[in-house]
């Protein structure tokens, strides 16, 4: 029997706390949709949905004629399915891991080394840093999707250190000078801000849980009196304060961007970008790899040293950080996200209401698409028989495949494509 290499798969859900809770979830919604019997909590946190083969969160295989349970066991089996190029880059393993985030409250500020950095410190603390990997990653809005991400402009910080005594405090002063001074200097100014962010970081806990508290009781008042927060950032600080009482990332919102993007609009994060997703739903596609380094806004451990040592230190504007997508010349219905690493590309295809047939093209790569609007029934030559396509489903499409779908809802589909293309 010729094998299969077209099916639908059941997703890995990850509850973290952090999660939108019950129906309120994007991730909840896209499982039931997938999944009409599937159970929802009402009063879990459905934070990921996990699309690939990460030993943490393997999806199954929906097809019982299939003898791998796991989309992880069937590429080891059959390796060919990734395409040529991508099984000799990636040795043999799917290259990216696909996921949807629902953000309910604040993701811990954090960065990802670059591969180097990834070896070394998976060599000495593999406890922390379980694989030897980069994680470049991007995301890509459903919802407004809000976060922080690169630092500011220096004279947007600078403008804090005056506007904000108790975050002057935390800085101290000679570091506040440097920075002040360093001013048309990029060598410089990237120096003076590796000063302040690693001071600040490094502060005491009762000096910066001190300086914190007064901060939010000042911006408190000063609300409740009808006065003007903004140059202390006020909302945003009182929205993490509540979250992560006594926590050193809420001063980072002086230092980092904050960045708002609109349904469809992406943000890149290349190794090294301090960034924390603050709220909103979210495609996400990053390289398979769990290393992560902690700077704040977390409960777990804070590496502060490797992370002061390895962040990017280039100013930049919140606009900048807005990752362009571009439409495909071959195809009107797709938009390409395709960021400057081999590792993945994101497609989004969007089938107008008037196509009734619409065929997903080949790409000499594994693939994996999510139905996030819209109904369908998808035959492929590679599929041992037709697939229900719903809000929700989720299809794994081995290289040098085309998917045909027959749309059969009226006001068209928007699906999502990973895939990698060397």
């Amino acid at each position: 029997m010729e094998e299969v290499r077209v099916f639908p798969l059941t997703c890995a859900v990850q509850n973290y706390a952090w999660g939108k809770i019950g129906l309120d979830s994007e991730v909840a919604k896209l499982v039931v949709g997938g999944d009409p019997v599937a159970v929802i909590e009402r009063d879990k946190p459905y934070a990921e949905l996990w699309m690939g083969a990460h030993p943490k969160g393997d999806a199954q295989i929906k097809d019982n004629r299939i003898a791998q349970t796991t989309l992880g066991q069937w590429i080891t089996h059959y390796p060919a399915c990734l395409g040529s190029k991508v099984k000799d880059a990636f040795q043999g393993q799917l290259p990216f891991l696909f996921k949807v985030l629902s953000v309910n409250t604040a993701l811990s500020i954090q960065a990802h080394p670059n591969k180097e950095l990834a070896a070394t410190l998976h060599a000495q603390f593999p406890e922390h840093y379980p694989d030897n990997n980069h994680k470049p990653e991007m995301a890509i809005a459903l919802t407004r999707f809000q976060g922080l991400c690169g630092f500011r402009p220096v004279d947007e910080i600078l403008g804090f250190l005056q506007a904000v005594p108790e975050f002057h405090a935390l800085v101290g002063r000679d570091a506040a000078e440097e920075l002040r001074s360093s001013v048309g200097d990029e060598v410089r100014t990237g120096r003076a801000l590796k000063k302040c962010f690693t001071k600040m970081m490094s502060c005491e806990k009762k000096v910066f849980v001190d300086e914190l508290n007064e901060l939010v009781k000042r911006v408190t008042q000063e609300g409740a009196a009808g006065k003007d927060t903004s140059s202390s950032n006020g909302d945003l600080l009182l929205r993490l304060h509540s979250q992560y009482p006594g926590d050193i990332g809420c001063f980072s919102i002086y230092f980092l961007n904050y960045v708002v993007l609109e349904p469809g609009q992406a943000m890149f994060l290349g190794a090294n970008e301090p960034h924390a997703y603050i709220y909103g739903d979210c495609i996400e596609c990053m390289a398979c790899s769990d290393n992560t380094v902690r700077a704040g806004l977390t409960r777990k451990y804070i590496d502060v040293n490797t992370l002061c040592e390895m962040l990017n230190y280039k100013p930049a504007s919140a606009s900048s950080k807005i990752f362009p997508c571009v439409p495909d010349p071959a195809d009107p219905c797709v938009t390409l996200y395709d960021p400057p690493v081999p590792d993945f590309t994101v497609m989004k295809i969007q089938v107008p209401a008037s196509v009734k047939d619409y065929t997903v093209a080949s790409v000499d790569s594994a693939s994996i698409l999510l139905v996030i609007e819209g109904d369908a029934m998808a035959t492929s030559a590679a599929a041992f028989s037709d697939v229900t396509l719903t809000r929700g489903s989720v299809l794994f499409v081995s290289a040098n495949e085309s998917v045909s779908l027959q749309v059969t809802s009226q006001s068209g589909m928007t699906l999502f494509r990973a895939c990698s293309l060397l």
